[in-house]
Parts: structure tokens; sequence; C-alpha cells
């Protein structure tokens, strides 16, 4: 359950609310892996599908370095990030809702998740078929909302991906 504003503050806030729809938004989110060999923090861009129960979808070439950083360790994290000063009018980008969602990326090749990611990126059909790609998905173990001053909470992620 999400800990909606434990400040008591601002009792329109919906954790929970903000944070399905960041995630249910997205077509991009920044993923951040564990470097094979050093340890040391990754990031990149990478395009997801939101799938109901499961958490994140996305589609990873072995190619990739990510990829390659997930094989020896699956432990990573997604961070979906709202919109900016034109998108929702702030004068502060750090104003916009982000989550980071954190878990393990896992291989998995249920047809319904490649459905799921094609029908958000169709553009990536053409490669979505080629031997190094391969649909993995973020197994959440937990999720952090920051949608501003003042509303910093913990969301639950078995209720995020329901």
């Amino acid at each position: 359950m999400a800990r909606d504003n434990p400040a008591g503050k601002d009792e329109d806030f919906d954790a929970l609310r903000v944070s399905r729809g960041l995630v249910a938004g997205a077509s991009t989110a920044t993923l951040a892996t564990l470097s094979a060999g050093d340890g040391a923090p990754f990031a990149s861009l990478v395009t997801v599908a939101p799938a109901t129960g499961s958490g994140p979808v996305l589609l990873l070439s072995t190619l990739a370095r990510h990829t390659r950083n997930i094989a020896a360790d699956p432990r990573a994290s997604l961070l979906f990030a709202g919109g900016d000063k034109n998108a929702e009018g702030l004068d502060d980008p750090l104003m916009a809702a982000r989550i980071t969602v954190v878990g393990e990326i896992v291989a998995d090749p249920a047809p319904d998740l490649r459905e799921a990611f094609l029908a958000r990126h169709p553009e990536a059909a053409p490669y979505a078929g080629f031997s190094d790609f391969a649909i993995y998905r973020l197994v959440p173990k937990s999720a952090h909302l920051v949608a501003g001053f003042g509303r910093i909470v913990d969301v639950d992620p078995g209720e995020l991906f329901d």
C-alpha cells in the first residue's frame, strides 16, 4: 500500500494513482544496472511497456552493455520520469513526478509480454525477431515515488502492477 503523505498534508495527493500513471504512460525509462566486472553503476535509456501483473517489459539485445550486465547480476532499477517544464508547466524540473522501481530483470518469453511490448512499440517489430533480441521484465521488489516537495513515498509494487 502506498504511504500517502505521511506528514498528513495535501490530502488530495494519491501516490498510487500518480505512480500508476507514470508507469502506464511511459514509453521509455532509464535502466540502471551494475557493470559486469567492477559493479559500477551503469545507466541507459530503454523502451518499456507496462504489463499488468508482471512488471515493466523490455526488449533487449544481448549486444547491449546493459544486457551483459544483467546476465552477470540481474539486480536493476527503472526510473520513470514525468514531464519537464514544457509538459507540466513547471519552472523546476525536480518538481515533476518520477518513480524508481527496483528489482531483478529476468528473460521472459511469454507471448503476451511480447505482444504487449510490440503494441506499445510497433517500430520495434522489424528487429524484435533478431536472434540477439529477447523479451525481459523487471520483477519489482520496491518502488519509490518522488512527486514534488513533500510528496515522497514508497509504493507497494504489488499494488503498482496488479
